[in-house]
């Protein structure tokens, strides 16, 4: 079943980009059944190239082609690129990644009747390590559903949340990226300082954070937990600890989001 989807991607930017990546090179989804467009098309096409993928000029061509047409322009780009393509897009199953947008406020723009699902989805997607936060209120049928998540399944953490908590579940596994390569960084300059070569402090960083990721996702361990399990008494992984809370690492990283929730 999944071998014959053909997925249409509305807005090849940055996350369509991420999304097409994870799905060819990650979960091996075949190339020649994703289908893109985008504003710049001789762009779209050097980007498309590289995946292999289809590159068409417009949205209408993406819809006509494609089973799951994936939304993924700038939301104030939405409406102008929906109405056009309405009755197309009726019997098709509509994927929604713009972000501050759900299942109501695409009930003026979608014609009644139309199977979609609003999405946020975060860049590391793109390597098969990503999240896919969905809003739990969605118009797919069950078999839809359980496609949907086989497909995605393979290259995110698929989580279903309500309306209300979209953004924040958003604002965590989208925004915070941006905060944890920030945190590789930081470590990796500690790292120089101390005689290592930048290749090999970020390396050492990188793993770090992805390998304490995997460790919470299979053992369910309490993140406290993991952290007093490295710290020993009077050793040095608590005198770290210490100056961290000292400098307000905590507050910082929730006063990051709270600038970024309002």
């Amino acid at each position: 079943m999944e071998r014959e989807i053909k997925i249409g991607i509305i807005g090849y930017g940055n996350m369509g980009q991420a999304m097409a990546k994870g799905l060819v090179e990650k979960s091996g989804f075949p190339a020649e059944n994703i289908l893109a467009c985008a504003g710049h098309f001789e762009k779209l096409k050097e980007n498309a190239a590289k995946l292999g993928i289809g590159a068409v000029q417009t949205a209408k061509e993406v819809a006509e082609k494609s089973d799951w047409i994936i939304l993924a322009v700038k939301p104030y780009q939405l409406e102008s690129v929906i109405i056009p393509i309405q009755d197309i897009l009726k019997s098709k199953l509509v994927i929604s990644v713009a972000a501050g947008y759900h299942f109501e406020k695409y009930e003026g723009m979608l014609l009644p009747g139309t199977h979609y699902i609003c999405t946020v989805p975060n860049t590391p997607i793109s390597v098969g390590e990503g999240i896919l936060v969905c809003e739990e209120k969605h118009s797919l049928s069950d078999k839809e559903w359980d496609c949907f998540t086989d497909v995605f399944g393979k290259i995110a953490l698929i989580e279903t949340v309500g309306t209300e908590k979209l953004s924040i579940a958003g604002t965590i596994s989208g925004c915070a990226p941006a905060f944890t390569a920030m945190y590789l960084e930081a470590l990796a300059d500690a790292g120089v300082k101390y005689g290592l070569t930048r290749g090999a402090a970020y390396r050492l960083a990188a793993k770090m954070v992805c390998g304490t990721g995997k460790m919470y996702l299979e053992e369910g361990k309490h993140p406290g937990e993991m952290k007093d399990a490295v710290c020993s008494p009077g050793g040095t992984t608590i005198r770290g600890v210490a100056a961290l809370e000292k400098t307000g690492m905590r507050g910082s990283i929730i006063a990051a989001i709270e600038a970024i929730e309002g």
